[in-house]
């Protein structure tokens, strides 16, 4: 591993290093019969001490690689091919300079909070697509409640139906679980569920 922070990605010359993806590697088809989600496919992001702190999307993950900002360490096994740039797709990366992680690391939005909830309806716990899903403060608004990590849960829409303005008691419903920020802990046991069949993302994860 290199420690003046310039190594390349496997299978890349020094010189390739860019601020950009080519045009061309952006719309060349993956090669190996993959489909044409590569560039979205998940990447786990590690720190420079090795701790994992994110996943990003494969394209962010080339784009750091490129700019000298992170390493590969392991590849996913497709490949982007263009007229002169033959580029593997990374499935880890390693950060080359250490990053200070705060305690809070994501912004409340909605897809942190279907994220935190795993998709999962946290009243009847079914699972859904994103777009099958509403927000549910579990005080309501309209009696007080403040759109806050530990006010608001992803809810099916049937649910959310059935709750209208009540307090959860009220409807006779119940959460699965108590609702938190999502921190450094909620991260990695995400990042653990997404990587539980992928040995090369377990470990890292310390399994």
């Amino acid at each position: 591993m290199a420690s003046n922070g310039h190594k390349s990605a496997k299978g890349m010359p020094e010189r390739s290093h860019s601020h950009a993806i080519p045009p061309s590697m952006v719309s060349a088809e993956p090669h190996q019969g993959a489909n044409g989600h590569v560039l979205h496919a998940p990447v786990l992001v590690l720190n420079a001490s090795y701790e994992p702190i994110n996943v990003c999307a494969a394209r962010r993950a080339i784009v750091l690689v490129l700019k000298g900002v992170a390493m590969t360490e392991e590849e996913n096994g497709h490949f982007l091919h263009a007229a002169r740039w033959a580029l593997r797709v990374p499935s880890v990366i390693r950060l080359l300079e250490y990053r200070r992680i705060p305690h809070q690391t994501r912004a409340l939005s909605r897809k942190n909070i279907l994220l935190r909830d795993r998709n999962t309806c946290q009243y009847c716990g079914e699972v859904l697509a994103s777009s099958e899903l509403t927000l549910d403060h579990v005080i309501p608004r309209s009696r007080g409640g403040s759109s806050t990590w530990e006010n608001l849960v992803a809810c099916c829409h049937e649910c959310n139906r059935h709750k209208g303005n009540q307090f959860p008691a009220e409807a006779g419903m119940k959460l699965m679980r108590e609702p938190h920020a999502f921190n450094l802990h909620t991260s990695r046991h995400i990042m653990r569920l997404m990587g539980h069949s992928d040995d090369k993302w377990r470990k890292y994860l310390f399994y």
